[in-house]
């Protein structure tokens, strides 16, 4: 018997991009879907990122000259979080980079689409036009050859308390042996007559693990982990983001984009940047912030009761004299700590300061619950709404 793909999801939202497919928001029970992080795992459909592939002996080399962090000191089954900048040191996309050359074979030698590869690059689907261009534009493929392969190889996800034992037992490992991957440390394995790629994920601030696998054989995947153990449950984007934003993790395009810097996106503390690597694009701005000078905002936690609805993403945030010190961006209900946000706000503001949120009433009394983490407030002569906040550091405290 087979159970691969949940029924169908009770709302799709927006694609990031035109080549992701739709996000699933939930397949009808978004707090059990939540609640299997602590009680279980939780299984999430995670295709819509970007994946490329570099190949070639100087493909480390030249990777390293592109991002934040040193592509070129990671041992094969090791991986990192970098960020790929412009010229003046803005985020163009937040990206993993795994070491996957001389990785393991599963077992039978076979490993499929990773054959020949150096390295794989795992990109947030709204950061993918930015990176593609940035590849074009600075990588030569007679140098170190680079392919998309986000339509051929699809991911899923499982996060959570029993995340180990449940993967562990759907594919037959030890769970020994995911427990000692670094994160973005990762394995290849084979099942279902296709080579799999398996990676330890820190995003949810849980155990997690993300399994990148051939599109023709995602279906039974999919239901192998699903079959794994009785705690798993099949999760869409609202538990996985209520997950992140508790976490403090930043998503490209809601959370930070091309008009951030990396140290107010908090890539610091994420090990995201390294300071004693050769040059890269965006370099200098970044060193002479961490060596002399310092960011006039961060990326901070807010909190606030959700019993009137969310606060929206776009909302301007003010201080007690009524200044502008940032704006919300990713808002979501947890069902453990009430309304909690992710915001820019200005370096001076410390954590515990009460803000207020500021932004324009919705139509006809609309509410903004539900609504896609893409809508922003529109910027009109509406009344405004206001709500009180708390600022929180990251991750929040649980």
């Amino acid at each position: 018997m087979t159970a691969p793909i949940p029924p169908t999801p009770t709302v799709r939202v927006g694609q990031p991009s035109a080549a992701a497919p739709p996000l699933v928001r939930d397949y009808g029970d978004p707090a059990a879907e939540y609640a299997a992080l602590r009680t279980g795992a939780l299984l999430v459909d995670r295709s819509h990122r970007d994946r490329w592939l570099l190949r070639g002996a100087r493909a480390r080399e030249t990777l390293t000259g592109l991002v934040t962090n040193d592509v070129a000191a990671l041992a094969p089954g090791h991986g990192q979080y970098a960020a790929a900048l412009t010229a003046k040191g803005k985020i163009v996309a937040d990206v993993r980079v795994l070491a996957v050359d001389d990785a393991g074979d599963g077992g039978d030698g076979a490993r499929g689409w990773l054959d020949g590869a150096a390295l794989l690059v795992d990109v947030p689907a709204r950061a993918a036009d930015g990176w593609g261009a940035l590849l074009r534009k600075y990588v030569n493929p007679r140098v170190a050859p680079y392919a998309r392969v986000t339509e051929r190889v699809r991911a899923l996800g499982l996060y959570g308390a029993h995340a180990r034992d449940a993967l562990a037992a759907a594919f037959g490992l030890p769970p020994s042996a995911l427990a000692q991957l670094a994160p973005y440390g990762h394995a290849t394995l084979a099942a279902h007559d296709a080579a799999l790629l398996v990676v330890r994920v820190p995003d949810l601030g849980l155990d997690g693990f993300e399994v990148m696998v051939p599109a023709e054989a995602f279906d039974a995947a999919w239901a192998r982990v699903a079959h794994a153990a009785p705690g798993v449950v099949a999760g869409g984007e609202a538990a996985y983001t209520i997950a992140r934003v508790e976490a403090g993790y930043p998503e490209w395009g809601l959370d930070v984009d091309d008009a951030t810097l990396p140290q107010e996106a908090n890539l610091d503390e994420l090990r995201a940047i390294s300071y004693t690597k050769g040059c890269y694009t965006g370099q200098e701005v970044v060193a002479r912030i961490h060596f002399r000078g310092h960011v006039n905002r961060h990326l901070r936690g807010l909190a606030y009761p959700a019993d009137e609805g969310l606060v929206p993403r776009g909302a301007q945030l003010l201080d007690e004299a009524g200044k502008v010190v940032g704006d919300v961006r990713t808002s979501v209900r947890s069902p453990r700590l009430g309304g909690v946000a992710l915001g820019m706000v200005r370096r001076e503001v410390e954590p515990g300061a009460l803000l207020t949120a500021s932004w324009a009433a919705a139509e006809n009394g609309a509410t903004t619950d539900g609504a896609s983490p893409d809508e922003a407030p529109p910027d009109d002569a509406r009344p405004r709404v206001t709500r009180r906040l708390t600022v929180s550091p990251l991750p929040f405290p649980l």
